[in-house]
């Protein structure tokens, strides 16, 4: 017993991070899609920084995370583990260890609470011990601080190079969007990729050369009035613009929720699933990057609002918050008019809560919260997609919540099609088999919605294909269909077909 060590455990401190040293590190991050991954990389640069996007998790990321950490922790976390550990492994076979040690450095979430922001970079810290690469660097991202040792030379991120990565991740977004609507009625397979890929790099240009105006309000005052990026997007719609689409074809839509890595990552992570719903007929509408941070904004407002009378300044923090929240929107809507308003909205966070609490406590804070319930029943009552799959890591307590609430839900909405999908990273045909039983149903629903509309509009599919062919902007991409309150593309088109005809 003597044996035992009385000393508390501390977390590991990273080695202090100079400013000197950072201009000549290579930052690396990870956990997003591509395209918002390219353009985080272009806002670095910017800021003369050097950062690269780990490439997209594999099965052998998963085998590596079980085996240099914690077997049984959630997928997620074998994952992103197991893609950093890979990585360094054969960087250090490359250049050896020390060179590793001194060229990167890793940029994690790190903060108070469960999972992603309070447990993964022990996950990180123990494969890279087990790598023999303990001195690693990893700073952990706060939410108002990079966490290390201060000092004069400490190095801090800049509120310039926060913003452009921020505004980066909203522009891709919004391309995301936009590729999501165009790809499942593409005359021309491939079309669409090319637009992004292309839209992608004029974009990633645009990040690289931003001005610099200010270093903190000059910098946010300036991110939130500026045409420069809306420019650089309407130069991405022009590419659509060229991308020549038949919506005529019914196709059942499905909205994406889930676990935030889960819902945001394209690969094997999450069985490849946008690609896959895209194969088997579908129209995906993808999970928001921007409606996750809208949600944390609003679950900051509400813990000051409910702890308003021992919060020093709460109301003060309040109204910041509150206008954070209101310029997130504005910029993301203004990013959305630029592209024709084709890209998805954002619902409003007052409205999630509402169709939420009666199944799920706002004040219940892991994983997304209530809002996989709000977002689940807005869908379904404003007709903005005929099915939801909410993709979940295998035994998260978050998730798992938040699947047996929904079972309240489907109680009191029994025409809603929902697809819980418990993710372990490599029971890939049961997962889809589940999800495809589901889709199977949505299908009938898009055929079903799409004949009713037919037949409202007192036309005929021929008649309605020539009324397309008469007028080139209703075979344009960029073209945005009106939602007439029906979930497809196709079953609103004829009925603003039908309502042109009546108003000749």
């Amino acid at each position: 017993m003597n044996d035992i060590s009385s000393r508390h455990w501390r977390p590991r401190r990273p080695a202090p991070l100079g400013v000197a040293e950072a201009r000549r590190a290579e930052f690396l991050f990870g956990d997003l899609h591509w395209r918002a991954e390219r353009l985080v990389e272009a806002a670095f640069a910017s800021e003369g920084l050097h950062a690269r996007a780990l490439p997209t998790a594999t099965r052998q990321d998963l085998m590596t995370g079980r085996e240099l950490a914690d077997i049984g922790q959630c997928c997620p976390t074998s994952f992103t583990t197991g893609n950093l550990a890979n990585f360094l492994r054969g960087e250090a076979e490359r250049i050896g260890a020390d060179a590793v040690r001194d060229r990167y450095v890793f940029l994690s979430v790190g903060s108070c609470g469960a999972c992603r922001f309070g447990q993964y970079h022990q996950s990180y810290e123990l494969a890279l011990r087990n790598l023999g690469l303990d001195g690693f660097r990893m700073l952990l991202l706060a939410q108002d601080r990079v966490d290390q040792s201060a000092g004069e030379d400490a190095f801090h991120l800049p509120l310039s190079l926060v913003l452009g990565a921020l505004w980066g991740v909203l522009c891709a977004e919004v391309v995301q969007g936009l590729e999501y609507r165009t790809r499942p009625y593409e005359v021309v397979p491939g079309a669409t990729n090319r637009a992004v890929r292309e839209s992608i790099d004029l974009l990633a240009e645009a990040f690289r050369n931003r001005p610099r105006r200010g270093r903190k309000w000059g910098s946010l005052l300036w991110h939130v009035a500026t045409p420069y990026f809306l420019d650089a997007l309407r130069q991405a719609r022009a590419r659509f613009d060229a991308v020549e689409v038949d919506r005529l074809r019914p196709r059942p839509v499905v909205m994406i929720t889930g676990e935030f890595y889960l819902h945001t990552v394209e690969g094997e992570p999450n069985y490849n699933m946008h690609r896959w719903l895209e194969a088997e007929g579908a129209e995906v509408h993808p999970a928001s990057i921007a409606v996750w941070i809208d949600y944390l904004i609003r679950f900051a407002i509400q813990e000051a609002e409910d702890r308003r009378a021992a919060l020093p300044r709460a109301g003060l923090r309040i109204a910041a918050a509150r206008g954070l929240q209101r310029l997130l929107r504005f910029s993301f809507d203004r990013m959305r008019r630029a592209l024709n308003d084709v890209p998805h909205g954002m619902p409003r966070q007052e409205e999630i809560r509402r169709l939420a609490a009666p199944y799920f406590h706002h004040r219940m804070s892991g994983g997304e919260g209530d809002m996989l319930i709000g977002k689940a029943i807005w869908a379904h009552r404003h007709r903005h997609a005929h099915m939801v799959c909410e993709l979940s890591p295998y035994a998260c307590m978050p998730n798992t919540m938040s699947i047996g609430a929904m079972a309240r839900v489907l109680g009191d909405h029994p025409d809603m099609l929902y697809a819980p999908i418990e993710v372990k990273g490599d029971a890939e045909v049961h997962a889809l088999s589940r999800c495809q039983m589901i889709l199977t149903e949505a299908k009938k629903r898009a055929a079903a919605e799409f004949d009713q509309a037919l037949a409202e509009s007192g036309l005929t599919l021929e008649e309605a294909r020539a009324r397309v062919a008469e007028d080139p902007a209703l075979r344009r991409a960029t073209w945005r269909v009106p939602h007439l309150g029906r979930a497809g593309a196709g079953a609103n088109l004829l009925l603003h077909l039908a309502g042109r005809r009546e108003g000749a």
